[in-house]
């Protein structure tokens, strides 16, 4: 069990680093604004922009599902598996 733990850990902790850097670029529109890493992000000038904004994406979900994934369902798989048979 302590494998899937530090798995899913280190996936929400790296995925989510990379989000809040990409959020702090894409997501802020001023340091002022009460709606720091969570505001809509600008249209994309150039193609690095675009991917980056995609990117925000992928590692916000990476984090949330990543983590969910060695922390319940693997675990709840295991555990099933393991009374389905008998042991």
């Amino acid at each position: 069990m302590a494998d899937e733990f530090i798995k899913g850990l280190g996936l929400f902790c790296g995925a989510g680093l990379a989000w809040m850097v990409l959020a702090g670029w894409y997501r802020t529109p001023s340091f002022e604004s009460p709606r720091q890493l969570i505001a809509a992000p600008p249209e994309p000038n150039t193609v690095f922009d675009a991917i980056g904004i995609f990117l925000n994406d992928v590692f916000f979900w990476t984090a949330i599902i990543g983590a969910l994934t060695f922390w319940v369902v693997i675990p709840a798989i295991n555990q099933f598996r393991g009374s389905a048979s008998g042991a």
